[in-house]
């Protein structure tokens, strides 16, 4: 299995044809997310996406948890501007802008940023006694890397309020009922049900896939009419690929279909 180090914080993996595997590896530290670890993480995701041959993202943490959150030990002192400084969205903006399929496969710990982290992800596999939520108002602050913004959408006001307004975790049995995950497992399941998705998406035509994410992503935001013009253009504009015409070709001849993203 071909392997990139990345200074050690991030390891890059192709566990499968297409698939990028990226693993947080500050496991000494419950993979708390540093400055260092960031920046390696916008690096990795980068590169991935600008990889031909790469087609889905799978997100997952080194030793029992996925990432226990900031690192509190290099912030604790920072006055306002430091903060600013570190530059955090920007570097999250990486996977905001993604366009491959991104997949969260979160086990223990995903608190705080790490919460945020896989609430960047386009699919959550979750373990059933994963411990997720938002703590920093029990340390004096306040959601900073997107959850206020993101919860609200993914789960409603007042469940998102909960979270936030209290501190206090719910499973990921429970993150799964409130919709907050794709999928509840046994936490050895986990990364292998990850992986399995991704290797289902990285089998079909990247160009519809991608497509698909970007009306998605585009059309949340947007009023109904204008997320249903976009996607009928994109719609419209994948009958100029190869894989469309190879897609339904092969449907029509019964056999399996060979894309190439093209």
């Amino acid at each position: 299995m071909p392997m990139t180090r990345l200074n050690a914080l991030v390891l890059q993996t192709q566990p499968l044809p297409g698939v990028c595997l990226l693993t947080l590896n500050r496991p000494e530290a419950r993979n708390a997310l540093n400055d260092a670890l960031r920046k390696e993480l916008s690096q990795a995701v980068a590169l991935a996406a600008n990889d031909p041959e790469m087609r889905v993202i799978v997100i997952t943490g080194e030793g029992e948890s996925f990432a226990a959150g900031a690192d509190l030990k290099e912030i604790a002192g920072d006055t306002p501007v430091a903060i600013r400084r570190r530059r955090v969205l920007s570097l999250w903006q990486q996977l905001t802008n993604c366009p491959l399929p991104t997949i969260a496969a979160v086990r223990g710990h995903a608190l705080g940023g790490g919460c945020e982290l896989a609430l960047h992800a386009d699919i959550i596999i979750v373990a059933e006694d994963a411990v997720i939520g938002q703590p920093e108002v029990r340390v004096g602050v306040m959601p900073g890397g997107g959850a206020t913004q993101r919860l609200m959408r993914a789960i409603g006001k007042y469940r998102a309020m909960k979270l936030v307004l209290t501190g206090e975790p719910i499973t990921g049995a429970q993150a799964a009922q409130w919709g907050l995950a794709s999928e509840a497992l046994a936490s050895n399941k986990v990364l292998e049900r990850a992986l399995e998705l991704a290797q289902r998406i990285a089998k079909l035509p990247p160009l519809a896939v991608q497509s698909a994410k970007e009306a998605m992503m585009a059309g949340a935001d947007a009023a109904l009419a204008t997320g249903l013009l976009l996607e009928r253009r994109l719609f419209e504009g994948l009958f100029a690929t190869d894989d469309q015409k190879e897609g339904m070709t092969a449907f029509a001849e019964k056999r399996e279909p060979n894309f190439k993203g093209q």
